[in-house]
């Protein structure tokens, strides 16, 4: 069998291990939230509270949906004309013109020009941020913030495509086996380590000082059965009002991490409330069935790419003679755009799905579904959510339950308890 043949194969097999792998570990049973207790939820909530929410997602909203077309229209001008192209043979030039000054500078220019292009919506987002409170950073700590993620997207961009066109050059039949292979390890290497590398770039963490709080945080995730190393406080503060908590690390490197926001707005048994629902994650291994299912998804990326390498009409559309040149990175990038706008609905389908399960996790670890509902409606009104936004947006973009469905649950989980 030819190389494309046997693409065809690994691609079908790994389209199954991809459609089985989402079927088995997203939790299609749906956590009760009647539609009647959201409404009462939703009555019970500060009318202000309410009314606020609502507009600060109307001020975004324009930013958020003209940022996605953006993106995506740049995305789709480097890639389906010559204009990326361009852009990479000149980058490659001022390096030298070898393939590799192609790779570096040329891919770097192509990602700095969409990231630039952006970069007006992303400014007028902070100034909403700013004018409704939740944002504490002045424009120089946002651009140092924004200069700090530049340059580490820079280099997971420059390993992703070193990797790319440098397995292109020393296997040209068979690179992509190689490449969906490294591409699943690049996954699973981002998903644990790049975390605990990335995090202190932006905080800095501090061991919460022995406390009652702190000793009930240990307790809960031993009793969980989740080993903990220690609890982190980040000073979110410096940067905004927020509230939150999460678990990071794997194995050793695990850590509940509280923000200090949250220490500051919320008692004891709402912290204890946000910490119980991060411990879900690790309970389930929310992580780990991330991690595989984003390799399936990568390895299946790069297969797809070679069989789509073999069409005339993309590479001439881009001006690049093969998907293996350095002048196709505009077109990877398309490429990228448009399969992250058609699987973002599944993502978010998904993860609403698996939150809403780490909240099941959360009330039946504490017990205490009045704070799990105190705790929904401080994080609705510190971060100013809508509690209940429009059925569609919420569909295709929300990533967690809604606050009334959150609050239901609890609701539902009390008199199930009673």
């Amino acid at each position: 069998m030819t190389a494309r043949t046997w693409a065809v194969l690994t691609l079908v097999v790994l389209g199954a291990g991809l459609a089985l792998a989402v079927a088995l570990l997203t939790p299609w049973q749906r956590v009760p939230a009647p539609r009647a207790d959201q409404l009462a939820a939703l009555r019970d909530l500060p009318a202000d509270q309410v009314a606020r929410g609502r507009e600060f997602a109307a001020a975004l909203r324009p930013g958020r949906y003209g940022g996605m077309g953006l993106s995506l229209a740049v995305a789709l001008a480097l890639g389906l004309t010559p204009l990326g192209a361009r852009l990479v043979e000149f980058a490659g030039r001022l390096g030298g013109g070898a393939w590799w000054a192609q790779v570096l500078c040329g891919g770097l220019g192509v990602l700095l020009v969409a990231d630039l292009v952006a970069l007006p919506l992303a400014a007028w987002r902070h100034t909403i941020l700013v004018r409704y409170g939740l944002s504490t950073q002045d424009w120089g700590g946002w651009l140092v913030d924004l200069l700090k993620a530049y340059a580490v997207g820079a280099v997971v961009g420059a390993v992703v495509l070193f990797g790319y066109f440098g397995l292109v050059r020393l296997a040209p039949r068979w690179w992509w086996a190689y490449g969906a292979a490294g591409a699943a390890a690049l996954v699973a290497l981002f998903s644990f380590v790049l975390p605990v590398l990335v995090e202190p770039v932006f905080n800095r963490f501090t061991p919460m000082p022995a406390s009652p709080l702190r000793t009930e945080l240990m307790a809960l995730a031993d009793r969980d059965g989740v080993p903990v190393r220690e609890v982190l406080v980040a000073d979110a503060s410096r940067r905004t009002r927020a509230v939150n908590a999460y678990v990071s690390g794997l194995g050793p490197t695990r850590r509940i991490v509280v923000y200090d926001t949250l220490l500051r707005e919320a008692p004891p048994a709402e912290v204890v409330a946000v910490a119980a629902h991060e411990l879900g994650h690790a309970k389930d291994r929310d992580v780990l069935a991330g991690t595989l299912t984003g390799a399936l998804a990568a390895a299946a990326g790069v297969v797809a790419l070679y069989l789509i390498g073999g069409l005339a009409w993309p590479l001439r559309l881009a001006g690049a003679p093969d998907i293996g040149d350095p002048r196709a990175i505009g077109l990877l990038l398309a490429l990228g755009a448009v399969a992250g706008l058609v699987g973002g609905p599944v993502q978010a389908y998904a993860s609403r799905r698996i939150e809403a399960r780490a909240d099941a996790h959360a009330l039946a670890l504490t017990g205490d579904p009045a704070a799990f509902a105190a705790m929904q409606r401080r994080l609705a009104g510190v971060n100013l959510a809508d509690p209940d936004p429009p059925y569609l947006e919420h569909a295709l973009l929300g990533s967690h339950p809604s606050t009334v469905e959150r609050i239901a649950a609890a609701r539902a989980y009390a008199r199930g308890a009673r």
